[in-house]
Order: C-alpha cells, then sequence, then structure tokens
C-alpha cells in the first residue's frame, strides 16, 4: 500500500472553521480595553465547551517532544465531551492534523501549520493528531475538560498519512 503524502498549508481561521477556533487577536470580533485602558482584550475567541456529562475545565502544560517534518500520521483521537485548546508558550510552530467526522470514524485529513503565535481550540469531537511540536521541544497551556466519563477515543487509520510542509 503506498503513502499517502498530505500538504501542510498555514492556519487560518477561516480554513480551520469546521474543526474549531484558531486563537489569536486576528480572530477575535470584540476587542475591549480594560485596566484603565493598560490592557486590549481580545474577548471570547473561543468557546470552552466542558460541562458535558458534569465536566469542569482543566489547565494544564504539555510538552511536546520536537518532530520535523514529513511527519508520519497513523492514527487520530478525539473528545467526545469537550473541546481542547493549545496555546504555544514559546512561540514555536507546530503541526495541526485534523479530519471531519465520517460515519464515527476520522474522513480525509487536513493538514495545517500553526505560528508560534496561533492557538487552536478543537470543536468537541473533531478528530485531530496528538500534539506535534516542530523542530524543537516546545511547551503549551491546554485547556480541557476534567471529569468523569470517557474523553478519549482514538482511531488507527486504514494507511498512514505523510505530512510533509
Amino acid at each position: 500500500m503506498s503513502l499517502r503524502t498530505l500538504k501542510a498549508v498555514p492556519l487560518t481561521a477561516e480554513a480551520f472553521r469546521a474543526f474549531g477556533e484558531v486563537i489569536e487577536p486576528d480572530n477575535c470580533t470584540e476587542i475591549r480595553l480594560i485596566n484603565n485602558g493598560t490592557t486590549t482584550r481580545f474577548h471570547d475567541i473561543a468557546p470552552v465547551d466542558v460541562s458535558s456529562g458534569g465536566g469542569h475545565a482543566l489547565i494544564s502544560i504539555f510538552r511536546g517532544k520536537p518532530f520535523d517534518l514529513p511527519f508520519r500520521v497513523e492514527m487520530l483521537e478525539r473528545h467526545p465531551l469537550g473541546s481542547q485548546a493549545f496555546m504555544p508558550l514559546e512561540g514555536r510552530p507546530y503541526l495541526v492534523v485534523v479530519a471531519p467526522d465520517a460515519d464515527g470514524r476520522p474522513g480525509e485529513p487536513v493538514a495545517f501549520i500553526a505560528s508560534g503565535a496561533q492557538g487552536v481550540s478543537y470543536a468537541r469531537g473533531t478528530w485531530h493528531h496528538p500534539l506535534v511540536a516542530l523542530g524543537e521541544r516546545s511547551d503549551f497551556l491546554v485547556v480541557d475538560r476534567g471529569g468523569s466519563g470517557v474523553n478519549l477515543a482514538e482511531y488507527v487509520l486504514d494507511a498512514p498519512v505523510l505530512v510533509d510542509g
């Protein structure tokens, strides 16, 4: 079986919208000046969807081991009970691989290169690859769901996909 190659494209809010939200000031529709005008608040960029089944929000730091392109994708995961947001803390790019749902399994994957200034918030139930830091070890602030219930489904792809930049 031949290995399919998927081209990763730059991450934009419009291209990613079917999978969730891009976390960056340019993707904000409501901007507020707060703290006596010393701070700009980019308000409500991405929803935090974690209340299903009595869940609660967690804030964690994930440390991603570095990978290079091309990158081999063999599995995708999703979180059926809540959203999951990643915000890079060290300004380094990372790889985002997502896929639409196709009757309970991942459909055709799409790949993006996120800049070190862009975060992503995967909508509840969105198929995605686990964290892929590019080039160097990188830390990410992660907001996702805690609480009871099984909030992880994994799917091994029928055929791996090679992602290149």
